[in-house]
Order: C-alpha cells, then sequence, then structure tokens
C-alpha cells in the first residue's frame, strides 16, 4: 500500500521545511527557549531531534523566538529568525543545528519581525521582512555577502494590508516569501491577524525584487475552508524529487465533535477559539503556477488547506 501523509503534521506557528540530503526539516515557533526542529524522509512520520537553537547557547534574545528561515550559502546553513521582535542570524553547519549567531548585534535596533532569505541570479540576497507601522508592514533591503548584516540605510517599504479580505481583523500583513517565477517576482505574504479565522495568504507581482508589486485580483490563494481556519504565515519548498512545489503554512483545525462556527455572527471569533479548533499546527499542500487566461503573468495555486489523506512525497 502506498504511503501517505495528512495534515497537520506538527504542532507549531510560522513554519518552515528545509529540503536538504533527500529529507525534510521542519522549524516552526514552537518554543519559548528556541526552535525545536523534526525530521522526516517522506512528509508521513516526523520525528523531534531536539533544540537546534536554545537562547543563552551563543544566540541573541530570551523570550518570543518566532518564525525561523533558513537558507544555504559556501555549505553553510544560515538561520533568520525572531526574538525579543527583532531579527538576528545564526548559523550551523548541520540543519539540526546548534546554530549560533553570527554577531552580538540585531539585524536592526528597530522593532522587526518575520525575515525571509531570497537570493536572486545574480547572487544578490535580500531580505524580506516586516516593520511596525500602524499595524505590520512589508520591506526589503539588500544583505551582505556574508549574510550578517542588512543594509537598513537603503531599506525599501512594499505594502501594506489594503484589500478588503485583508482587513477582517486588523492591519497586518506578514510572513513574506518570494518566488521567481518566468521573470516575475511573486511575494507572498499572510494578511489578518493569526488569531482570526480569516488569516490567509495573498500575493503580489513584480518584474523587479525590490518594487511595483501589485496584489493580484484574485487574492487570497489560501483561506479558511469548512475544516481548516487560520491559515497562513507559510513558506515554499520542493519536494525531495524536486518536480512539485509544497506550500507549508500553519492552521488550526475542527476539533473532533466540533461544528464549524458561524463567524459573521460572532464579534470576537478569536476567543472561542481553543473551545473549536486545536493550536497552530504545521501543515503542508502542493502548490504550482498555471496559465492566466487573461494572459497576464502566470498564477499562482495552493491546493489546500487540506485535512485529507495524500501522497507521500
Amino acid at each position: 500500500m502506498a504511503k501517505t501523509y495528512k495534515n497537520p503534521l506538527v504542532k507549531g506557528g510560522d513554519p518552515f521545511i528545509l529540503t536538504y540530503d533527500n529529507k525534510y526539516y521542519l522549524y516552526a515557533t514552537n518554543s519559548p527557549d528556541g526552535f525545536l526542529v523534526y525530521e522526516s524522509e517522506d512528509l508521513t512520520k516526523w520525528e523531534e531531534k531536539g533544540f537546534c537553537l536554545h537562547k543563552g547557547e551563543g544566540v541573541l534574545g530570551d523570550r518570543s523566538f518566532w518564525a525561523p528561515e533558513i537558507t544555504i550559502k559556501d555549505g553553510k546553513l544560515f538561520m533568520v529568525y525572531v526574538a525579543n521582535e527583532h531579527l538576528a542570524v545564526a548559523v550551523s553547519d548541520s540543519p539540526l543545528g546548534p546554530f549560533r549567531g553570527t554577531s552580538d548585534k540585531w539585524l536592526s535596533e528597530r522593532p522587526q519581525i518575520d525575515g525571509h532569505f531570497f537570493t536572486d541570479d545574480d547572487g544578490t540576497t535580500y531580505l524580506y521582512y516586516v516593520r511596525f507601522d500602524h499595524g505590520n508592514v512589508l520591506y526589503v533591503a539588500k544583505m551582505s555577502d556574508d549574510l550578517t548584516k542588512l543594509d537598513e540605510e537603503h531599506e525599501k517599504y512594499l505594502f501594506r494590508a489594503s484589500g478588503e479580505w485583508e482587513l477582517r481583523d486588523c492591519s497586518i500583513e506578514e510572513g513574506p516569501f518570494m518566488l521567481k517565477h518566468n521573470g516575475k517576482y511573486y511575494l507572498t505574504y499572510s494578511a489578518n491577524h493569526t488569531r482570526s479565522p480569516y488569516y490567509g495568504i495573498g500575493v503580489a507581482v513584480s518584474d523587479k525584487p525590490t518594487e511595483g508589486f501589485v496584489k493580484y485580483e484574485g487574492n487570497p490563494i489560501l483561506i479558511m475552508n469548512e475544516r481548516v481556519v487560520c491559515v497562513g504565515h507559510h513558506s515554499f519548498t520542493r519536494s525531495r524529487d524536486g518536480k512539485k512545489l509544497l506550500c507549508v503554512y500553519h492552521g488550526r483545525h475542527l476539533l473532533p465533535g466540533k461544528t464549524m462556527p458561524d463567524f459573521s455572527k460572532i464579534e470576537k471569533p478569536y476567543e472561542i477559539m481553543g473551545e473549536y479548533f486545536t493550536t497552530r499546527m504545521a501543515c503542508v499542500d502542493e502548490a504550482e503556477f498555471v496559465k492566466d487566461p487573461k494572459g497576464g503573468a502566470d498564477i499562482l495555486v495552493i491546493h489546500g488547506p487540506s485535512y485529507t489523506e495524500k501522497p507521500a512525497l
């Protein structure tokens, strides 16, 4: 019988999956003391491998460890992460860690969260991140060649929450992730508050990595359904064979025996989340680019949120 996996995978928010050496490694917001890492061969079973980064062990921060992401350069694994509502970088030789800090200073002395590395075809690495300005707002700046310093002086504002679907709870645009496809830059993001059932994923497209982004008129590209809510703060990876594009995100799943509430009749839906749904859980679904019938840029599609058996990858 063919192996299958089923969402959710493991407990945690803001998930990131690294496909490395024919295995998957999952990182998430999952401990007040740092980041636990999970390992899997095919998405079906996940083994906790302990802390890959722990406070007090050569890294910045002592609280609020959120949203780890990893990129690889020159054989080293660089993690950008949030602690104390600031961004820092740590490095390791292994996806299991230990990750150690590259500096005794934050990337910026100003508060910022949700860092995402993107390296363009010319070798330039950018960091996309969130600043606080009457809500959560997206910015981008170049990283130094060694991925330890942010060119904050030349950072660029990208965009903030604007569409009706993005403002169901509050003004939040966060969790950026960049994909490059057919010469276009697809900046994906999450909108609404992570506590909101309407938390979802949108995408904006540009010809440049640092400006000119236009939000897709068909947003959101991932949103709640009849069993899963609060879907967002995502990342993308390739399947082990490189054939599939995968979207990794967190969601809250309806508890057994519960019926989906009518959120339109509930003034503060986040107050009843624990009664009806699981905590934030890491999930993964396939994604792809499809042709635009109107002749525009290809459209990014995420086939989720799913809660049924899927073939192992």
